[in-house]
């Protein structure tokens, strides 16, 4: 039986990632589906960077950005005592920073398809905009916090180049699952590679059919 260990510590990071995610990438997704700024386009082109840099490239330049002489790096170093390199706290910046446009995309296209109408309908009966935004756009926009959050933890869980790069493989700290796959193919453990493989293979397919299931409003509510 394989070890169970990455698959808790690429489950542990997944949630993490998500939930980060849904606090940074919410306000972001608003902003931009509604901002007629220059500057609109410039962001969208950085926030989906992610989708076609190579993750050994990306996770490059983040290992640089951790690194103990960079001020990030050095700045965590200094409070914790710990290098942010090669841990499950660097893991977790690698991971906000790779699946950034799988949260922000869907909630930008939910935004976008509800439009500004509900706020100011909510603002002529005197609701801020904050309330007018948690008690009418949410729920409006329920499916895309259900797709970006899905997709979000999905794509967290297959992470492979990124996590190399900037966790390695250190048993208990940053070999996720996708690490262990390859080295059980390295060493030639095929077995164990095989069963590990599957279940990514049935988690992706489970996936998929719950977010066009989401889409095409079939027979679930959310």
């Amino acid at each position: 039986m394989p070890d169970l260990g990455p698959l808790w510590l690429s489950l542990a990071l997944a949630s993490v990632t998500t939930v980060i995610l849904l606090f940074i990438g919410t306000p972001l997704a608003w902003w931009l589906s509604g901002t007629q700024s220059r500057l609109r386009p410039a962001i969208e082109a950085v926030t989906a960077l992610p989708l076609v840099l190579p993750p050994t490239v990306l996770g490059f330049y983040i290992l640089i950005a951790l690194g103990p002489t960079s001020p990030i790096g050095g700045f965590w170093l200094k409070v914790t005592g710990e290098a942010l390199t090669f841990s499950f706290s660097g893991l977790v910046i690698a991971s906000v920073v790779y699946s950034l446009p799988f949260m922000v995309q869907p909630l930008q296209n939910a935004f976008s398809a509800v439009g500004r109408g509900p706020v100011e309908a909510a603002a002529t009966l005197r609701a801020n905009p904050l309330d007018a935004f948690f008690y009418v756009v949410v729920p409006l926009s329920a499916r895309g916090f259900v797709t970006a959050a899905v997709l979000t933890f999905a794509h967290t869980i297959g992470e492979f180049g990124v996590v190399l790069m900037v966790g390695g493989n250190i048993p208990g700290e940053t070999r996720v699952i996708s690490i262990a796959i390859y080295e059980h193919v390295e060493t030639l453990k095929y077995s164990e590679a095989h069963i590990l493989s599957v279940g990514l293979i049935a988690f992706a397919f489970a996936v998929l059919l719950l977010v066009y299931s989401i889409r095409r409003g079939n027979g679930i509510n959310v």
